[in-house]
């Protein structure tokens, strides 16, 4: 993964070049007179991110930043639809699956161009190469380690795709163009693979672009453009431009996308965000600061909310999302069980969430790592029945069979976790209740979040702060995050799904079934016994449930909230409401 110094440096090295992008964009306007433009079209929309992006790869994505920017510069094969995060066409137009459900025929639009670039006076034209180019790129590694697309989509999924990682073939086997048809050949029948695609990591990029070494250039077909990545004093802008050249249209047949642009701004600190929001240099705070909630709603704010049109909307719902820590199982000290389930039933789970998050959560961490009540006919119960609860007398009786009594001789732990947000104070109370139950000394070691990521994929450190949010809507979405089968061989190779480094061949065997079952009832079975084993082994410190609350101003339309978090920005337009308009939406 690409260190915080070296993205910077990319950036800049960037910047000068992209700046006529600008000419580029304004000219290009005058290109597409006969587009048709939506009246309320125009405006810029600004927004902040609590943590700079860790890569510039877009098949090298794995976490929730660098994917709410990079996917509105680019586009993979299908797309989530925003609403029902259900799967909808992108580059390719439509598909078809075969009865056994190993083989997918897409068929690419004819109208997709890359967006422009000054070494490249034609316009780029998408075609089926670049398809096959992106994939072999996912499946080839990147400083000889596995790119996240690679491990979490490909590998020991498409026919050849691990033949061709290791170097013992020049082409993927189940990786075929004609025309426009570009056709995947799977070893089984993965019924969330449609899914896995739509993720930002399996975006199409140009071969003409990376093969001229420009690929940090962010070169895409999105409806967004990257134009600069500009530092001020107070922090990091990300800008990105409209796509005059973009393909898509709405309903009624205008233009999209309808900003003019999009400004991300990099602020870790909530209560700054917070000041930022209020003073309309951003329109949507993403997670309020606890402490601050009741001040939002009270202080004569509440007729923001309340008033016709109101000013400001109120968003909570839980997310596909879930918190907690991991144990580094490659730690002589953590490698018996009763070491692990000794540290979980000494979490008083109830109390981070009603004292350190001001119960800014769906609901304490009672469950497995899939977040309860999400998935209809998925087994919760008995996963549940091998989740951890406060039970402080069972901590200290299983970590003295372990050879721990009264944690004497115990290493002390160090715990790794990112600035920024509740995180320290959620660490500073894990540290507390340890000692206080267990009598095990725990060092808090808080880093910038790409230190943290790097260390923990690395496995370098004892106990870390981790999150997993859905990268689709299914079960595997979460644990795929245990699965034995993504562990590198080589101990020092990074893990960029398995960061724990859990191994469990009967988990594995559960997990694979599910995969590739396609009844609903048997996939949820066999996915719910892969959980309970995992709970059982105990690698993970399952801590709350996440849930979102954002304030967003009325005037901002369009902005779909999903349980996966999961922005596209490209319908959003900014008008204001008048009295009647709001009243006539509220009886819709």
């Amino acid at each position: 993964m690409l260190t915080h110094s070296y993205l910077r440096k990319m950036l800049h090295q960037t910047r000068f070049t992209l700046i006529f992008l600008v000419i580029v964009t304004l000219s290009s306007c005058s290109n597409n007179g006969d587009n048709k433009q939506f009246e309320h079209a125009g405006g810029t929309f600004e927004f902040a991110l609590d943590n700079e992006l860790t890569t510039f790869l877009a098949r090298n994505v794995s976490d929730f930043y660098s994917s709410t920017v990079l996917n509105q510069i680019y586009e993979g094969l299908v797309a989530f639809e925003p609403t029902s995060l259900k799967i909808a066409p992108s580059l390719a137009e439509k598909w078809e699956v075969s009865n056994d459900g190993k083989v997918i025929k897409f068929t690419l639009r004819d109208d997709v161009y890359f967006h422009s670039h000054p070494q490249f006076e034609e316009k780029i034209k998408l075609t089926a190469e670049d398809v096959v180019f992106s994939i072999e790129l996912a499946c080839t590694p990147l400083k000889n380690e596995e790119t996240y697309a690679y491990s979490t989509i490909y590998k020991d999924n498409l026919k050849g795709a691990d033949d061709f990682f290791q170097g013992k073939t020049d082409e993927i086997e189940g990786l075929k163009m004609s025309g426009n048809i570009i056709t995947l050949e799977l070893k089984e029948r993965d019924v969330n693979f449609l899914d896995k695609l739509a993720q930002t990591t399996a975006a199409i990029v140009s071969k003409k672009i990376v093969e001229a070494g420009l690929e940090t250039d962010l070169i895409g077909t999105g409806p967004f453009k990257y134009l600069e990545y500009r530092e001020t004093e107070d922090r990091t802008h990300i800008v990105l431009v409209k796509n005059n050249n973009y393909y898509g249209k709405d309903a009624e047949g205008h233009q999209l996308p309808y900003l003019d642009s999009l400004i991300i701004k990099i602020e870790p600190r909530n209560l700054r965000q917070l000041e930022m929001f209020e003073n309309e240099e951003i329109l949507l705070i993403d997670g309020l600061p606890p402490s601050r909630i009741s001040m939002m709603l009270g202080e004569g704010k509440i007729d923001d909310f309340n008033s016709t049109p109101p000013k400001l909307i109120l968003i909570r719902k839980p997310l596909l999302a879930t918190q907690y820590y991991h144990f580094n199982l490659l730690r002589e000290e953590f490698k018996d069980v009763r070491v692990r389930k000794a540290i979980n039933y000494a979490i008083n789970r109830d109390a981070i969430v009603k004292d350190v998050l001001n119960n800014q959560a769906f609901s304490k961490g009672n469950a497995g790592i899939v977040p309860p009540a999400t998935f209809g006919g998925y087994d919760y119960t008995t996963v549940k029945r091998h989740s951890y609860s406060y039970n402080p007398e069972k901590a200290r009786a299983l970590l003295a069979e372990a050879g721990y009594p009264d944690g004497k001789d115990f290493p002390d732990i160090n715990l790794k976790f990112n600035l920024g947000s509740n995180h320290s104070a959620v660490a500073d109370e894990v540290a507390k209740q340890l000692k206080k139950v267990l009598n095990i000394n725990v060092n808090l070691d808080g880093m910038p979040f790409l230190d943290r990521l790097k260390d923990q994929e690395n496995a370098n450190g004892q106990l870390f702060r981790s999150s997993w949010y859905a990268d689709f809507y299914s079960p595997e979405s979460f644990l795929m995050s245990g699965y034995g089968g993504s562990i590198p061989d080589d101990p020092t190779k990074a893990s960029p799904t398995n960061h724990a480094r859990y191994s469990n061949p009967e988990f594995d065997a559960a997990f694979e079934k599910g995969k590739s079952a396609t009844d609903i009832v048997e996939r949820y079975k066999n996915f719910a016994e892969a959980e309970r084993i995992l709970m059982e082994d105990a690698p993970y410190i399952i801590l709350w449930y996440e849930e979102t609350i954002k304030v967003i101003y009325s005037k901002v339309r369009n902005l779909y909230i999903n349980e996966m978090n999961h922005y596209t920005f490209k319908d959003v337009y900014i008008k204001d409401w008048t009295k009647s308009e709001w009243e006539e939406s509220i009886k819709k």
